[in-house]
């Protein structure tokens, strides 16, 4: 199991990897024909379930752990294998089983009681379900794109990365963490009154949104941003008592429920002070409305706008500030400029953007699935992926 955790860190630092990003057979021409998809990179659709926000937070995602509670198990027990490799005495696991359920009563209402109706259903420990949602305030890797066609109609679609450094598995060229999260995404409609408020993608267990759509409204994403200060840094924070900022997948989810306009929910990204520093990448339903919102913990560092008197009629995010240079191990942001060019705006659509994002290396080993969103008919696909070898680790 050590030479699991070993190997991601050799193939970091080794000479041969430094830009096998940007050759074949890590690379490829821009891709075309991909949508509706077909082929080895397709793993399946992704299921629907309803969140009835008129129950009792405790008891709204039991459907969805009564079908994923298998999967979950597995999820948790390959995040366990992987903490005994580094801790053989497991007193990590100790710690989460035995102290990390004090946490709950601090978040954010009604997240620490669905957090706990989702222990008591899966018949996991708690400290691990806790965990389990804290994982994505600091793991998470993604490429985003939107972008306005020519009718004035936005597009909005996002690869989820998701495990970097969890465990490679060199017997099946994968990230263990990656290729456990695939068969727990689901699509979630969340609803009152039986009508629909929000759209969002999500994990089984995990009670916050990175990907969601407000339908006739806004859509909206979520994208880590690398900083010193990260979110380890505010997460530790809040257990020793400053409770001002907001843990970001929680967040997110409240600005899909509560949002009123592109606007609004602008000014809740912008304003609201963070656990970790976060790019949130907002889309609208006229046309010129979508930006990059670049945020550190305390504050919002830049709000990227679309320009198209400019000729700037789609905006592209991964996991670096826009106005800097990727880090060259990490350079998908070129990869989508160069896809993104050759399709056009002429030709612009859910599925040339879907191409894109099935491109190597903006589709990756680290890839859990691609979602896409039409915010003026309220469609959100999401499709599982897979990146048979050759394939770039990230």
């Amino acid at each position: 199991m050590a030479s699991l955790l070993l190997c991601p860190i050799l193939l970091f630092f080794c000479g041969p990897w430094s830009r096998a990003q940007d050759v074949p057979p890590f690379t490829e021409d821009c891709r075309s024909g991909s949508y509706p998809p077909t082929g080895p990179t397709f793993k399946g659709n992704v299921s629907w379930y309803t969140i009835n926000l008129d129950l009792p937070p405790e008891e709204r995602w039991n459907g969805v752990i009564k079908d994923k509670k298998t999967e979950l198990l597995n999820l948790i027990q390959a995040i366990k294998d992987l903490t005994k490799a580094l801790d053989p005495r497991e007193e990590v696991i100790w710690l989460v089983d035995n102290e990390l359920p004090a946490l709950l009563g601090s978040l954010p209402y009604p997240f620490g009681d669905e957090i706990q109706g989702i222990a008591n259903a899966s018949g996991l420990p708690l400290g691990e379900i806790i965990l389990f949602n804290i994982f994505y305030e600091v793991f998470t890797v993604c490429t985003t794109i939107i972008a306005e066609d020519k009718a004035g109609q936005l597009h909005h679609a996002r690869n989820l990365d998701f495990g970097l450094f969890l465990g490679w598995d060199v017997k099946h060229s994968s990230w263990m963490v990656s290729s456990n999260l695939r068969p727990l995404t689901v699509n979630i409609d969340f609803q009152r009154n039986n009508r629909t408020i929000f759209k969002g993608v999500t994990f089984a267990g995990y009670v916050g949104i990175l990907t969601g759509m407000k339908p006739g409204t806004f859509t909206l994403t979520m994208n880590e941003r690398f900083a010193i200060d990260g979110g380890f840094l505010g997460i530790i924070k809040w257990i020793l008592g400053e409770k001002d900022s907001a843990w970001i997948g929680f967040f997110t989810r409240l600005v899909l429920e509560n949002g009123t306009s592109y606007e609004d929910a602008k000014t809740r990204l912008v304003k609201t002070k963070l656990l970790g520093p976060a790019y949130f990448i907002l889309g609208g339903n006229k046309s010129g409305e979508a930006c990059v919102i670049t945020h550190a913990r305390e504050s919002c560092l830049d709000v990227w706008e679309l320009d198209l008197k400019q000729g700037m009629w789609y905006l592209v995010e991964t996991n670096y500030d826009h106005w800097k240079k990727p880090f060259f191990l990490d350079d998908r942001r070129t990869h989508v400029l160069k896809c993104m060019n050759k399709t056009t705006q002429e030709k612009i659509s859910l599925a040339t953007m879907y191409d894109v994002l099935t491109t190597k290396p903006i589709l990756n080993k680290l890839t859990a699935y691609t979602t896409l969103m039409n915010v003026a008919d309220g469609s959100l696909e999401t499709y599982l992926r897979d990146c048979p070898n050759p394939c770039f680790p990230w």
